[in-house]
């Protein structure tokens, strides 16, 4: 294992976790938990590789093309790590944008750019702003409609343990927030996929 990889000393992290396993009780010479440490420490270093990464890289190959209507990335799964518990949330991302003088990227980019800002520690809400105000920087779009819908761990391992339970955020910039008759349809692009899908993202 690499003492240090991207920016990662995983051989402190790998000390750090020994430690923490040990203070709550973990007997780390079992059979098959010799490791644990080590992988432990890797997984996070993997987890939370969105903190080293420049997202700005990702509107590089933007396009023009003749349009002025709405697109709609719908759909799209990640997972990330509440910062309060260090426990998953995880879900599916859907978006709406309005281009400016037709300014698009590569349907590819959003999923990209869901995956790298969810690697890191975070919070449902601010992921979702996040995830609305690159789009509105890095396009330059004249609108974005953001919903992410999840399933936070924390609340199902501990606490209230409520079983089925899903979290759903929205963040609207630009026209959408300026415009009712645009904020509507926008919405309405992901009212029917919902439809479809018989899923309420409310």
């Amino acid at each position: 294992m690499e003492q240090a990889q991207a920016g990662i000393d995983l051989r402190r992290a790998e000390r750090a976790m020994r430690e923490f396993l040990t203070a709550v009780g973990i007997d780390l010479a079992v059979q098959g938990m010799e490791e644990t440490p080590a992988r432990t420490a890797e997984l996070y270093a993997e987890l939370f590789s969105g903190l080293r990464s420049d997202v700005r890289g990702l509107w590089a190959n933007a396009m023009t093309e003749k349009t002025d209507g709405l697109i709609a990335v719908r759909m799209i799964p990640f997972h990330s790590v509440c910062e309060h518990h260090l426990l998953p949330f995880f879900g599916t991302a859907h978006i709406v944008y309005r281009p400016h003088a037709g300014r698009v990227a590569g349907f590819g980019i959003f999923t990209q750019l869901v995956d790298l800002m969810a690697r890191r520690p975070q919070l449902q809400e601010r992921l979702t702003e996040d995830i609305a105000r690159e789009i509105e920087r890095g396009l330059g779009a004249e609108g974005v409609l953001v919903v992410l819908g999840a399933q936070q761990l924390c609340m199902t391992m501990r606490g209230e343990r409520a079983h089925g339970t899903r979290t759903t955020t929205s963040a609207c910039r630009g026209i959408f927030r300026e415009d009712k008759a645009m904020e509507l349809q926008a919405w309405q692009m992901l009212g029917e996929w919902d439809r479809a899908e018989n899923i309420s993202l409310s």
